[in-house]
């Protein structure tokens, strides 16, 4: 770790600026934009980019439709559901002090997972059967509400006088295990069609996605994103152990609390947008970490790899084997089953 990295002032406050890191977050916005170019070119209409950009600017040209409410809404949903789900696992890594950590192990993905099944196999007819308003907005509440309603239930059950990393993780792995087989049974039971419907949101699905997605993702970002930057340093402290972070000055209950709610907040928003879409808050975190070579997960560089990663998975689910589209979130569970694997094997070792 570089020790003469220059520093950025604002006010009272101070971050250290690390080159590696600039670099690694600009190379991964300019790879996001050449995928997100690629993603409004290819498709059923195959398209140039003059005509995509033609199409985008003008109203009345046969393209605007698809480039503005099919094709951007959609790579921008991607886009920031990765970067979302980046951050969070960031977050929980670097509390936890676990590669293996993830958003799922706060009950979010899991709870809103049981909330959505259960919404659209008890209330078909209302839920999915609706229209107008309700229809939009009934499976993106359910995902919002079951996520907080998961996490609450994990950060209760781990509460001992304060918040163990260790014991947080372990508690989360029961209450997802038992909130799965919650979500199966209820589509066992459930009409063939209902569970059908339930079956593609629990896979992750970017598809037909729109601003009415991308709006509620971008506000999340735009308040959050800030808000756990500014709590990086007690990220960094949060490293070491509760008697060593004391000794820094570090109010280890209060600081743990915010960062697993900014957490918990993102992961949330994230699912409810497009579903649980496997591997991204596992993997971009580590994989910024490698890139940028620093102590913990890079927050900032973690959500550009998140969006990247969630990106190039969803232009390969529309691309690969077409004319038949793949839900995204199949492919980042193909991708990232061997990258989990490696993890586990050099835990082992």
């Amino acid at each position: 770790m570089s020790t003469t990295a220059p520093s950025l002032r604002a006010g009272g406050l101070s971050w250290r600026v690390r080159p590696r890191a600039v670099a690694v977050v600009l190379g991964g916005l300019v790879l996001l934009g050449l995928l997100m170019a690629l993603g409004m070119r290819l498709g059923e209409l195959p398209m140039s980019l003059a005509e995509v950009v033609s199409g985008a600017f003008d109203a009345g040209s046969a393209g605007h439709f698809v480039v503005m409410e099919l094709r951007l809404p959609r790579a921008l949903t991607g886009a920031l559901v990765g970067a979302a789900l980046a951050l969070s696992g960031a977050i929980i890594q670097s509390i936890a002090r676990n590669p293996l950590a993830s958003p799922e192990i706060l009950g979010v993905t899991t709870g809103a997972s049981v909330a959505v099944v259960a919404g659209v196999v008890a209330t078909g007819s209302v839920v999915g059967g609706a229209t107008g308003l309700l229809a939009t907005l009934g499976v993106p509440l359910l995902a919002l509400l079951g996520g907080l309603a998961g996490a609450a239930v994990v950060y209760a059950l781990a509460w001992r006088r304060g918040l163990d990393g260790y014991r947080l993780v372990l508690v989360g792995i029961g209450v997802a295990a038992v909130l799965t087989n919650v979500k199966f049974w209820l589509l066992t039971v459930g009409d063939v069609n209902d569970t059908a419907r339930a079956m593609v949101w629990i896979s992750g699905s970017l598809n037909g996605r729109g601003w009415e997605h991308v709006v509620p993702a971008a506000l999340a970002l735009a308040a959050l994103v800030p808000a756990t930057l500014l709590g990086a340093r007690s990220l960094d402290a949060l490293r070491f152990g509760d008697d060593t972070v004391t000794a820094l000055g570090v109010r280890t209950g209060a600081a743990r609390a915010l960062l697993i709610l900014a957490a918990v907040l993102l992961a949330a928003v994230a699912t409810a947008a497009a579903g649980p879409i496997a591997f991204v808050a596992l993997a971009a975190p580590q994989i910024a970490l490698r890139l940028v070579r620093s102590g913990r997960p890079p927050l900032l560089s973690s959500a550009v790899v998140g969006g990247v990663l969630t990106t190039g998975a969803d232009l390969i689910a529309r691309t690969a084997f077409s004319p038949v589209e793949l839900p995204v979130g199949i492919v980042t569970a193909v991708l990232g089953a061997p990258y989990l694997i490696h993890l586990i094997w050099r835990a082992r070792k």
